[in-house]
């Protein structure tokens, strides 16, 4: 059965962008260090395909121009991505199969991924989506040691609670990250 993990660096503050979707405040915490820590390194080699929104798509990212560190995971990860949107896309990747809604977005990442597959969810707004729609199996937070005071928190808007089981961590990870991956309980 595919997998459904969103995964995502936070502030200690629970924001994963600063005002205006901002993401330089990442870079303070990516480096020459390639190791991911304990946890990413197991998940990582296991994601088939990544389910974004078009915010996340059209993001701010920190290694943009960069070909060797630019994309998902620091550029440690290529494959299908599924896009999230309804707005139609300029000269489109040869990689990026876009969809315009949430179930034909979910079916296509599953049917991509395979049924042994991983498929990771980028972006807070599709991630909320992506919940209420009982998807996610697994979320992966990265705590890292700053505080945003606003921006894009990590889940908003959420029509109720979503609890969740501890399935790993690490209390200091690299560069004071602290990570924990839950699996999401079902009701």
């Amino acid at each position: 059965m595919t997998t459904f993990l969103y995964s995502v660096s936070a502030s200690a503050d629970g924001y994963i962008s600063g005002p205006g979707g901002d993401m330089s405040w990442l870079t303070q915490f990516l480096g020459d260090d390639p190791d991911p820590g304990p946890i990413l390194e197991r998940i990582i080699p296991r994601i088939t395909a990544i389910l974004c929104g078009r915010t996340t798509f059209d993001g701010d990212d920190p290694h943009a121009g960069d070909p060797e560190k630019e994309g998902a995971f620091e550029g440690q990860w290529e494959g299908p991505q599924v896009l999230l949107t309804h707005r139609p896309i300029e000269s489109p990747p040869a990689n990026l199969l876009v969809r315009h809604t949430l179930h034909e977005a979910v079916e296509t990442a599953r049917a991509v991924a395979g049924t042994e597959g991983l498929v990771n969810i980028l972006g807070a707004g599709v991630a909320r989506q992506c919940l209420e729609a009982g998807v996610v199996d697994e979320v992966v937070i990265s705590t890292l040691p700053v505080l945003l005071g606003g921006g894009t928190p990590v889940l908003s808007g959420a029509a109720r609670p979503y609890g969740l089981e501890v399935l790993d961590e690490t209390p200091s990870g690299p560069r004071g990250a602290h990570i924990h991956h839950y699996r999401v309980l079902r009701r």
